[in-house]
C-alpha cells in the first residue's frame, strides 16, 4: 500500500521504516528542512538499535523516501498517519496545536478519499476534533475517515516492538477504513483489536499509566524492604511468578522517566479531571516516583555527609539504556541536584552525551570519554542507567581508580555480595547492605 507519515520524529521514523520493511511504499514528511536533508543523506537523527539499517535498506529499495511537503504525502498515499509531537503543557494537559495544524494542512490539500490516522498519543476525543477540523477546512469536499491507531513502542527495542507487536489497536467507525487498516497490518500477523475511536485513545494512556503504577508500586515496596531487611528483587520475583501480575516493570530503581510515562500520566490525570472523574491514584504514582529520587539522593548525602566539594561520578544520563533520549531523565535530575549542592560531578553515557551537553542545568558537569575515565579519583560512583556496558566493566579496575570505593547503584545492576567481596561500600535499592571485606 501507499502510506505517508507526517512527522519524522521517534514514532514517525520507526513506524515509516518498519512499514516500508514489510513491503509498503512510505513517504515520511517533516517540516524541519534540516532533518529532511539529513534523512535524505542517510543520517538518522536518533539512536535506536537496528533503525538505521532498516531505513537504509528501504531507501535503497525505493520503498521509503523523505519530503517536507504534506501535499506530496497526501497526494501519493491511501492512508495518512499523523505522528507529530504532543508535548505536555505546564498545567499537565496535552498541547494539541501540532495535531490541529497538520489536520488543517491535510484538509487544504485533500482532493480524494483518504484515511487519516492519529498515531500520536492524544487525549480521548481528539479524533473527533481532528475530524471536525478536516471537515471545516476541506475546501474540495473530499471524503475521509479518521482512525485512532495508538503506538506501543519502547525506546531501545522499538523496531522489534513494531515488527512483532503484542496487539494492534484500530479505533474507527467506518468499515472502509477498518479494511484498509487491516490490510496495512496484515504482514505483521499480530492480534488486532477493533474499537471505537474514544476507546482506542484511552487504551494508550491507560496502558502507560498502569505500567508506571507497577514501577511506583515496587519502588514503594523497596522502601519497606530497606526498612525491614528484606530483598526487593526476591519479593519482585515472588510477586511476578503470579501469572496475573507478571515480572515485567517490577524492577526497583530511582524512578521512571522518558518522553512517555511522565507526560502520559499527567495527561491522564488532567483528562480525568476534565471529565469529572479525578484519577487520584495516578497522583500517588507521581508522588512515589518523585520521592524515590529524593530518597536515593538522601542516601548519598547520608553516606558522604555533605556533597559540596565531593567528586562524584555518574554512569548513565539517558532515561533508560539503548537510547539517546534524555527527556525527563532521572539521571539528569540527579546530576543537576548534586551540582546545585556544590559537588564536582563527572558524567558518562554510551549514547546520551551529545544531547546531555545541551542541557543547561548540568552545564557544570565534566563529561568523560569512558566509564573508567569518569571514576578516576571519584569519592563515589552513582549508577543511574543500567547500560550493559557498565555491567561488563572490570570492577577491580574501577575500585583502584576511585579515591574511595563507594557505589550507589540506582538500578540494582550489581550483586551486593560480589561488591562486598571486592571491597566496595555498596548501596542499592531495596536490598540488604553487605559490609565490604
Amino acid at each position: 500500500m501507499d502510506l505517508s507519515i507526517i512527522g519524522s520524529g521517534y514514532v514517525g521514523l520507526v513506524t515509516g521504516a518498519c512499514f516500508a520493511d514489510v513491503g509498503h511504499n512510505v513517504i515520511c514528511v517533516d517540516n524541519d528542512p534540516s532533518k529532511v536533508e539529513s534523512l535524505q543523506a542517510g543520517k538518522v537523527p536518533i539512536y535506536e538499535p537496528g533503525l538505521e539499517e532498516v531505513i537504509n535498506r528501504n531507501v535503497a529499495a525505493k520503498r521509503l523516501r523523505f519530503t517536507g511537503s504534506i501535499k506530496d504525502g497526501v497526494d501519493n498515499s491511501q492512508v495518512v498517519f499523523i505522528a507529530v509531537p504532543t508535548p505536555q503543557a505546564a498545567d499537565g494537559h496535552v498541547d494539541l496545536s501540532f495535531i490541529e495544524k497538520v489536520a488543517r494542512e491535510i484538509a487544504g490539500v485533500l482532493s480524494d478519499y483518504r484515511v487519516i490516522v492519529d498515531k500520536s498519543t492524544v487525549p480521548v476525543k481528539t479524533g473527533e476534533k481532528v475530524a471536525e477540523s478536516i471537515k471545516r477546512y476541506n475546501k474540495h469536499g473530499a471524503e475521509f475517515d479518521v482512525v485512532s491507531n495508538p503506538e506501543f513502542l519502547r525506546e531501545g527495542c522499538a523496531v522489534a516492538d513494531l515488527m512483532k507487536p503484542d496487539r494492534i489497536v484500530i479505533g474507527a467507525q467506518s468499515e472502509r477504513a477498518i479494511d484498509l487498516m487491516k490490510k496495512i497490518y496484515e504482514p505483521f500477523m499480530s492480534p488486532i483489536l477493533v474499537t471505537d475511536i474514544n476507546s482506542a485513545e484511552l487504551i494508550k494512556h491507560a496502558a502507560n499509566s498502569f505500567l508506571a503504577l507497577k514501577i511506583s508500586y515496587i519502588n514503594a515496596v523497596s522502601a519497606i524492604c530497606e526498612a525491614s531487611g528484606a530483598d526487593v528483587e526476591k519479593v519482585a520475583d515472588g510477586i511476578g511468578m503470579d501469572r496475573r501480575i507478571g515480572r515485567n516493570f517490577l524492577n526497583a530503581g530511582i524512578g521512571y522517566g522518558g518522553s512517555c510515562f511522565p507526560k502520559d500520566i499527567a495527561a491522564f490525570i488532567k483528562i480525568s479531571e476534565q471529565l469529572g472523574v479525578p484519577f487520584t491514584l495516578l497522583k500517588e504514582v507521581q508522588r512515589i516516583n518523585a520521592s524515590q529520587k529524593d530518597r536515593f539522593l538522601t542516601a548519598v548525602r547520608d553516606a558522604l555527609w555533605v556533597l559540596r566539594e565531593k567528586k562524584i561520578a555518574v554512569w548513565g544520563l539517558t532515561f533508560k539504556p539503548d537510547t539517546d533520549d534524555i527527556r525527563s531523565s532521572v539521571a539528569i535530575d540527579l546530576v543537576a541536584d548534586m551540582l546545585k549542592e556544590g559537588a564536582h560531578v563527572t558524567v558518562y553515557d554510551p549514547k546520551g552525551m551529545e544531547k546531555a551537553r545541551e542541557v543547561k542545568e548540568i552545564a557544570g558537569a565534566t563529561f568523560a570519554a569512558s566509564a573508567l575515565e569518569a571514576v578516576e579519583g571519584a569519592e563515589a560512583l552513582i549508577v543511574a542507567t543500567e547500560w550493559s556496558e557498565f555491567a561488563a566493566v572490570d570492577l577491580e579496575t574501577v575500585k583502584e581508580s576511585m579515591a574511595t570505593p563507594m557505589v550507589f547503584d540506582g538500578r540494582n545492576l550489581f550483586d551486593p555480595q560480589t561488591m562486598a567481596t571486592l571491597g566496595f561500600q555498596y548501596h542499592s535499592i531495596g536490598r540488604h547492605r553487605v559490609a565490604p571485606r
